[in-house]
């Protein structure tokens, strides 16, 4: 039984994480073919310390946690943009989630991706991967299956390589995205986990307004990827 008080913040909020994360990718700053992304909606805001840690061009890269039915919280897959559809099959059949269930939960979470596109790029074209080392970056990793998702589709595009990036991460999610990222970058593990949100002293909801904000502020200092 974990105690209440057991856990102590590690990050003050995402903005701090971002740069303590940042820290820990020192190695890609100042080069020409670093490209940061964040995932919606929280993990932009890290995306955008990391960024400006490393004085490279940021952007957004839409995925969408599939939630288990009756508890939204436990992702059991996520999908993302360009078709990819991750699902843990073991756990949908250990939760019994019948085959149409499924398809209702993965057509309803792709509207949503399709919203979030045009609200966050609008018109904007994603940017070449081509011979670039993307840091893809989340506010936390708790199953890792929203980032599996980002990874898979961010393969599709033929990057040099892939990182998987976060503030804070679960032992067996990092030890998942280690085999199928090129890097798995996590400022810390801790043990126990408890939850993304115990390891923050504020980690209240983002909003789509505070993402479309982070997002203009860096194409006004021309650091979007388009700069490139």
């Amino acid at each position: 039984m974990l105690q209440s008080g057991m856990y102590r913040p590690l990050f003050q909020d995402r903005r701090d994480a971002g740069r303590q994360l940042g820290s820990r990718l020192a190695a890609h700053a100042h080069r020409d073919d670093t490209l940061v992304l964040g995932l919606p909606r929280g993990g932009v805001i890290v995306a955008s310390e990391v960024a400006r840690a490393l004085e490279a061009p940021l952007d957004v890269l839409v995925v969408r946690k599939l939630g288990a039915p009756h508890n939204e919280e436990f992702a059991i897959g996520a999908i993302a943009s360009g078709g990819v559809v991750v699902v843990d099959r073991d756990l949908v059949r250990g939760l019994q989630v019948p085959p149409w269930e499924l398809e209702a939960l993965i057509g309803r979470e792709r509207r949503e991706l399709q919203r979030r596109e045009l609200l966050y790029r609008g018109a904007r074209p994603f940017p070449s991967l081509a011979d670039r080392v993307v840091i893809v970056v989340d506010d936390g990793l708790a199953t890792g299956a929203t980032m599996r998702a980002a990874v898979d589709a961010l393969r599709e595009r033929r990057p040099a390589r892939v990182i998987a990036a976060a503030p804070v991460g679960a032992s067996e999610a990092c030890e998942m995205l280690v085999r199928v990222a090129d890097a798995c970058v996590c400022a810390a593990i801790p043990e126990p986990f408890g939850g993304v949100g115990v390891w923050y002293e504020d980690f209240a909801q983002t909003t789509d307004e505070e993402v479309i904000a982070v997002l203009e502020q860096a194409s006004d200092h021309g650091v979007t990827s388009q700069s490139r």
